[in-house]
């Protein structure tokens, strides 16, 4: 009889467990979809809550209302990251996630502030929250999208990091060539490291104006790396729309089921297991 309750009670915490998971985590079911619906308005509210309270008047008129919601708000939010680690087996791997962290740093700021005085400013950081509206939108091809954007991303990092050496590489020859030119008493070129600063200024294109070359050479010089500039700004950009091309050709539609075991998406319409961890979806 005590192992039949057992069973029933297991499955009763296994049927609230993926009831909850459906609400928290998909975006397909009217319930996931209100539930994400309130959860960014709160995130909007507590923005603008914290901006308003940085404007002092506002602040000195309304602060304890301010203080209540913000209040409410960190304890609504900590509520729903509890359910969030309870609705998925491997919660280490929601934990360690990057929505993960960011919602536990939009909770911390506000428990912070009882033991830091103005800690609380940070909770801004819950804007990064609103990136859940890829979900909602999801509507198939946001969320297809972002995952291609990513992918794309992670296949041009060695080639971008490769650009990005020989970039500093070529800065720090411009910038010491500068200071051999335009150092000397009373020149703004007054160190290697500023000369360099110096180059990555124009080399970007940026061109503060607070250091500029006075000789000839310096003035040729700086042209030249002006007009590189162009050129290197354009090669990044082309590494990754290629990438892009790539990825978008190789990627099926994508939907926004999430695994109930490992919290991960990416998964295509078709899919009855995770493709990350092999649980059923």
């Amino acid at each position: 009889m005590e192992a039949k309750k057992s069973v029933e009670s297991k499955s009763f915490n296994e049927q609230l467990r993926l009831k909850v998971h459906e609400i928290i985590f998909e975006a397909d079911t009217p319930a996931g979809k209100g539930f994400d619906v309130a959860l960014l308005v709160l995130i909007v509210l507590s923005v603008v809550v914290v901006m308003l309270e940085s404007v002092e008047s506002i602040a000195h008129a309304f602060g304890t209302l301010f203080l209540y919601l913000e209040w409410i708000v960190t304890v609504l939010f900590t509520l729903e990251y509890i359910l969030r680690i309870y609705a998925i087996k491997k919660p280490w791997n929601y934990i360690f996630s990057f929505y993960g962290i960011v919602d536990l740093l939009s909770i911390l700021p506000t428990y912070l502030s009882l033991i830091v005085a103005g800690s609380h400013f940070l909770v801004t950081i819950r804007a990064l929250r609103l990136l859940r509206i890829f979900r909602i939108l999801k509507l198939g091809n946001y969320l297809r999208q972002s995952q291609i954007l990513v992918l794309a991303l992670r296949a041009s990092r060695t080639k971008i990091t490769v650009f990005l050496f020989a970039v500093l590489t070529i800065v720090i020859i411009v910038g010491s060539t500068m200071y051999l030119v335009e150092g000397g008493e009373g020149s703004k070129f007054s160190s290697i490291p500023r000369s360099i600063y110096w180059a990555i200024v124009t080399l970007t294109t940026v061109g503060y104006g607070d250091i500029s070359p006075t000789t000839d050479f310096g003035q040729f010089l700086a042209a030249i790396v002006m007009i590189l500039g162009y050129a290197i700004i354009a090669v990044p950009t082309g590494i990754v729309s290629v990438e892009l091309a790539k990825t978008e050709a190789k990627e099926a539609d994508i939907n926004t089921i999430c695994c109930p075991n490992c919290g991960k998406y990416g998964h295509t319409h078709d899919a009855v297991y995770c493709k990350h961890c092999g649980h059923e979806l």
